[in-house]
């Protein structure tokens, strides 16, 4: 029997069911400890000093005992620290993304996903060069600065290389005053060699969903394809910063299995990161099951309602205060709107999930991965954040300036990040506002950027930011940033 430990390279000693639950029954004991959990809080909130404020955050054992408890004043005290905490490291700063579809060929045959290989019913495509650049443009046209990509797993149809062209392609797009910043890549497991290649073509982040952490439900839902084999998935981050990869991003799809399981294995593998790189994710996903093509959310009975999602959300930012949340546009306006408070960072905005939707007048639905349910234009999901007194930000600054990895962590966790990323959130938003936005709203969009150049403390960057908007609103001189 496989034992627990964080600091070991196989998939289920790291992630270890024994562990979970004994952990699920230890938190199931206690969730009417109150001494406990009040103890628990305590140590969560943000703590003040002489740089900002730090977090501790939480063991998988101390968040997993939150999750449980039922009382709803020890909840709404976990939503105040949680929004304290995600006010701490990050502001009122919303950091804003599109996912671009490449291609939806794949040899798996998960479950959950339209693009299983036994769908015959969804039109199968893959984008040519011309077509990715036909995208982006399209993308650099609504204002989109940084872009996650998405394939499915096709060793003949999608291999490395024709992921690495489409990076060259999105990176060498230069249209108006639009350019790509920061490609993340969402792809299938793969190679340490392969993982360098995506290094050496300069992603940002690279995303993997483990889907479920139940080795059992896992091998259930992927009975076919190279994702079938858990180890080799579940182990793929670690492959990733073997090859190079400062930055990685962990999800599970809730929905799929019981959530408290899922919550407590997605914070050990964070646990796991930290302890073996040093480095825990730079973010992790919180996708929920949605009705697609061929797939029925209620066939699935691990399902969560909107109020326990807040919860898992607002417990996720307790346990890893330092890690950027991303909640997409499978969510309605309502949820995103509560869960922004709770703790997510970052958010897509006008979102396509088909293969070539951007270029198109009409959204296309033949070829999408799942249901949007925020249809709302860009424009329109950034005069809402402004609206909620979140800033809308295109920074891709920290990636750019090789503040990734250990070097982010460091900065993010003194809380020493603010002072780069409140300016350039700022001057990111005003080159939307000069090129893309509507006339709406820029007018609240500058009244935002007057009241939050006040709140930067150091007079010298005030004065440099200041400065820096001026230009853009006189020129078209761009891309400034600390």
């Amino acid at each position: 029997m496989a034992v627990y430990d964080p600091k070991s390279l196989k998939a289920e000693e790291f992630i270890n069911d024994g562990e979970i639950q004994e952990t699920l029954a230890w938190a199931e004991a206690n969730k009417e400890n109150w001494a406990l959990i009040d103890s628990i809080l305590e140590k969560a909130r943000p703590k003040k000093t002489e740089t900002g404020c730090v977090c501790s955050g939480l063991s998988h054992r101390e968040a997993s005992l939150l999750l449980a408890c039922e009382n709803p004043e020890k909840i709404q005290r976990m939503y105040e620290i949680a929004e304290e905490i995600k006010m701490a490291y990050y502001g009122n700063r919303i950091v804003i993304f599109a996912p671009l579809y490449l291609s939806n060929y794949c040899v798996n045959g998960c479950l959950y996903c339209p693009y299983h290989l036994k769908n015959k019913h969804i039109p199968r495509k893959k984008l040519t060069q011309e077509e990715v650049r036909a995208e982006v443009i399209a993308l650099q046209d609504m204002g989109h600065k940084r872009l996650a990509i998405e394939a499915g797993e096709d060793p003949v149809n999608n291999p490395i290389e024709y992921i690495l062209e489409c990076i060259k392609t999105i990176y060498s797009v230069h249209h108006k005053n639009g350019d790509i910043r920061r490609v993340n890549v969402n792809i299938a497991a793969t190679t340490v060699e392969n993982y360098r290649k995506l290094k050496e073509a300069g992603i940002g982040t690279y995303i993997l969903f483990q889907e479920t952490y139940h080795k059992e439900s896992y091998l259930k839902l992927h009975p076919t394809g190279p994702k079938h084999d858990y180890a080799y998935h579940t182990e793929a981050h670690d492959r990733a910063m073997e090859g190079g990869i400062d930055d990685v991003g962990l999800g599970v799809l809730f929905g799929l299995e019981l959530y408290k399981y899922e919550f407590a294995a997605l914070i050990m593998h964070a646990e796991h990161l930290e302890a073996v790189h040093g480095v825990g994710p730079h973010t992790i996903s919180v996708p929920r099951v949605k009705k697609a093509d061929d797939i029925d959310p209620g066939e699935f009975d691990g399902g969560i309602d909107d109020d326990t999602f807040a919860k898992l959300t607002a417990c996720i930012r307790l346990a890893v205060p330092y890690t950027g949340m991303i909640i997409s546009t499978r969510e309605n306006q309502t949820v995103r709107e509560k869960l922004l408070r709770l703790g997510v960072s970052q958010i897509s905005g006008g979102s396509r999930t088909s293969v070539g939707g951007y270029a198109e007048a009409e959204r296309p639905h033949d070829t999408e991965q799942f249901d949007v349910s925020d249809q709302r234009s860009l424009d329109e999901v950034v005069r809402w954040l402004m609206e909620q007194d979140h800033i809308p930000s295109f920074c891709t600054a920290c990636y750019r300036a090789g503040r990734t990895g250990d070097r982010f962590m460091a900065l993010c966790k003194n809380g020493q990040i603010l002072n780069c990323c409140h300016p350039n959130a700022l001057m990111t938003l005003c080159e939307y506002l000069e090129d893309y936005a509507s006339p709406e709203t820029k007018r609240i969009g500058y009244a935002m950027v007057e009241r939050e150049l006040e709140r930067i403390p150091k007079d010298k960057v005030r004065e440099i930011a200041r400065q820096n908007i001026a230009d853009i609103r006189s020129s078209n001189r761009r891309d400034f940033r600390f």
